[in-house]
């Protein structure tokens, strides 16, 4: 099986990132990382990258006076890389409608709540301000609408009475890092069709 080329995206630490890699590294994935790209300059995660030997580019969007002019360099770098898959690992951007459409189905997000539940921003608090027992992770792919793609792949998280925001996106957490290289492992060798909202996996043992 050839493995298919990712460009990881991220703003920060890159927790999501490192997941991968190791998953990457233990042959769990039939990928290679391309690309690391930040908008962030300094970014522990993009650091982290280039200490690891991977290619990286620093697409700082503060430099720039429109989103159109930084995402064209973020797709120039995309498009040179070859890359097949574009992963999103806490990159801090919203992608525009002509972003998400030019890579439709290769763009893949994962987000700290079981979606359509608690989209955007603070999904752990709303969470816990909704007093649901139950919440967690979900990766889609990416679409025009915030957090609103096809789902790829779900784990649940126990909310406990004693939570916090921060006790609950720790443990959220833990679960988006089994989560997230185990959809990517799929998309890579598993056939798949979208059709509408649902990502349906054919196949698969």
């Amino acid at each position: 099986m050839m493995k298919r080329r990712l460009a990881i995206l991220l703003s920060g630490r890159g927790s999501n990132f490192l997941a991968i890699h190791d998953a990457i590294e233990a042959k769990r994935i039939p990928a290679e990382i391309v690309l690391v790209v930040s908008n962030r300059l300094g970014a522990p995660g993009l650091e982290r990258a280039i200490e690891l030997g991977y290619e990286t580019r620093t697409i700082d969007h503060r430099g720039y006076e429109s989103r159109e002019k930084h995402e064209h360099d973020v797709i120039v770098a995309i498009e040179l890389a070859g890359v097949d898959l574009i992963i999103l690992a806490g990159y801090m951007r919203l992608l525009s409608e002509g972003f998400v459409t030019r890579f439709a189905n290769r763009i893949l997000n994962i987000h700290p709540s079981l979606l359509p539940a608690f989209p955007g921003v603070d999904a752990q608090r709303q969470a816990l301000e909704h007093g649901v027992k139950t919440t967690g992770c979900t990766v889609h792919f990416v679409d025009a609408e915030l957090d609103g793609g096809p789902i790829i792949l779900q784990r649940s998280v126990d909310v406990r009475d004693d939570d916090t925001a921060e006790s609950l996106s720790a443990r959220i957490l833990e679960q988006e890092h089994i989560a997230y290289p185990e959809a990517i492992r799929r998309v890579c060798s598993v056939p798949f069709r979208v059709e509408g909202r649902r990502v349906i996996f054919e196949n698969e043992d």
